[in-house]
């Protein structure tokens, strides 16, 4: 069914957007979410905190096999091997950390919540401050103003920023550095502080929360200071920090492709024509190749943001199920290799041109800036 007239005109910025003929990807889909869920067996909704904990137990194990392993060799041909496995393996740790937020890790809120802890904290993230935001980010996914993560920004914000501003938002791989200053002062047109009780991301009864997620983020940081007085600054940085930077570079570059940079426009709503299945319908599956088990198959992304409660391992058989309710609303990602270089280009690609979105429409898409990389001794050439 072809979009009426009237109903275009409360679009901005589609140009390009619809690539199959007689399917547009931000009309109303004909099934509802109940219909999704009904076709998800039974078993993929059973949550076991046993086979939870061994996946903890498992990367866990890992990260520290390989770190007591780096430091016995102490060899500059091995670091940069070490670096980005165990940088991959705190991502890991991440998305174990991320499962206990959502409550998939098990139906044990104290045992989601001691286990978050100990694996957030671990890699420097504070568990409810994140776990709260993230939950806003699931409740508006798709929703210009009201969405949590990687949202695009507003013509009027974007061309309101310095031009250093979005040269640093939309140069990679500057973008992928990014995670740690969200953490302290979330996107361009939003205030707030994941580790502040008062922030305006958390309601008054979710203060004591944040205190105690601050409280270990900062034991955290505490140890890592002790352990560079204890060892020294450049064995830490060796064995933890840069490490560290990988996990961050992990974390922008998947939540990104997340909801960005498919070879197809695809919508971001706002007003009446928002809503929690059409904003869902827009995140987008990826292929890691050898990641996809490492890091907990956290590219089958469409069915975990509509039903988050379901746990990662059950994430694959999920999809499987709904693929015929979702129909061409569900986009078949690209077969990866064993390593994904084919994720680095629709990644480089997107940032490029997914610069902003209309101030006006409910239905808009991401429209580029040409000017964006044209320096100012350039445009005065022009001028």
């Amino acid at each position: 069914m072809v979009v009426a007239m009237d109903q275009r005109s409360n679009v901005n910025g589609d140009s390009g957007a619809r690539k199959e003929e007689g399917f547009d990807p931000s009309e109303q889909p004909p099934f509802k979410i109940g219909d999704i869920r009904a076709a998800i067996p039974k078993h993929c909704w059973v949550k076991s905190p046993l086979r939870s904990m061994s996946y903890v137990a498992r990367d866990i194990f890992a990260v520290a096999a390989l770190a007591m392993a780096a430091v016995y060799f102490d060899s500059w041909f091995l670091w940069p091997l070490y670096w980005v496995a165990q940088g991959t393996l705190f991502w890991a740790i991440f998305v174990l950390g991320h499962d206990c937020g959502h409550g998939s890790f098990s139906d044990i809120p104290l045992l989601n919540s001691v286990v978050g802890h100990i694996l957030h904290s671990f890699i420097l993230v504070p568990y409810h401050g994140w776990r709260i935001s993230h939950r806003t980010h699931h409740q508006n996914h798709g929703h210009v103003e009201n969405d949590e993560s990687w949202v695009p920004l507003p013509e009027k914000l974007y061309k309101n920023l310095p031009h250093s501003t979005r040269m640093l938002r939309y140069t990679v791989p500057l973008p992928m550095l990014a995670y740690p200053i969200y953490l302290w002062h979330r996107s361009p047109g939003k205030e707030g502080s994941h580790f502040n009780p008062y922030s305006s991301l958390f309601a008054p009864s979710e203060r004591k929360l944040i205190a105690t997620s601050t409280t270990c983020w900062s034991i955290m940081l505490a140890t890592l200071v002790y352990l560079s007085f204890l060892v020294g600054p450049v064995t830490v940085l060796k064995v933890y920090g840069v490490p560290y930077i990988i996990f961050v570079m992990w974390l922008d570059a998947v939540t990104y492709l997340h909801h960005h940079g498919h070879d197809e426009k695809l919508p971001w709503y706002r007003g009446k024509e928002w809503s929690y299945l059409r904003g869902g319908l827009t995140t987008i599956d990826r292929d890691y190749g050898i990641f996809n088990n490492i890091h907990h198959d956290i590219g089958t992304h469409v069915i975990h943001h509509l039903f988050p409660q379901i746990p990662h391992y059950h994430l694959v058989d999920a999809t499987r199920a709904a693929k015929h309710v979702l129909g061409r609303y569900y986009r078949v990602p690209k077969t990866s290799g064993a390593i994904p270089i084919h994720l680095v280009e629709s990644l480089v690609a997107s940032i490029k041109k997914d610069h902003y979105v209309s101030d006006t429409g409910d239905i808009v898409f991401y429209e580029t800036d040409p000017d964006l990389y044209v320096y100012a001794s350039d445009k005065s050439k022009i001028n």
